[in-house]
């Protein structure tokens, strides 16, 4: 027999399922991905310049972190300032551009990605707020 997690076990009949949020998915999901392209992103760097320039540990060093930084973003995310430290970090990975010039590219498509998120997240989630209210007005209004 499988053994049940806590809401498992917590789970009783006719009890809600709590939505989780568009906005939230979406945004984690770019931010996991950016991550990705800052660790990349910092390989690459380190490629061209660090051997040259010297201070190659320390460059690797501070993308590690910076990729960490992304990730870790994805558990405030739910919180009103978590989207402003998201906003915070699109345009960090924009200003990437100055040590490699195709991370502007590349910043300002995930920086694009990000306001589509919001945006769209945003009107989901009122979408399927509206539809919940309906759906508890038609239940209430026609009891079985």
């Amino acid at each position: 027999m499988a053994k049940l997690n806590k809401k498992q076990l917590a789970w009783r009949p006719g009890q809600t399922k709590v939505r989780r949020s568009s906005r939230v998915m979406f945004a984690s999901t770019i931010l996991v991905l950016e991550a990705l392209v800052v660790i990349f992103a910092g390989l690459a760097i380190f490629g061209l310049r660090g051997r040259v320039e010297g201070g190659a540990l320390p460059l690797l060093i501070a993308f590690g972190v910076l990729a960490l930084v992304f990730i870790l973003a994805c558990a405030v995310v739910n919180k009103p300032w978590g989207i402003s430290l998201g906003w915070g970090l699109q345009v960090l990975l924009i200003l990437m551009g100055i040590l490699e010039p195709m991370m502007f590219i590349v910043g300002i498509a995930f920086g694009l990605t990000w306001a589509y998120a919001m945006v769209k997240g945003g009107q989901m989630d009122r979408d399927n707020a509206e539809r919940a209210r309906e759906q508890a007005a038609w239940e209430a209004a026609n009891p079985e």
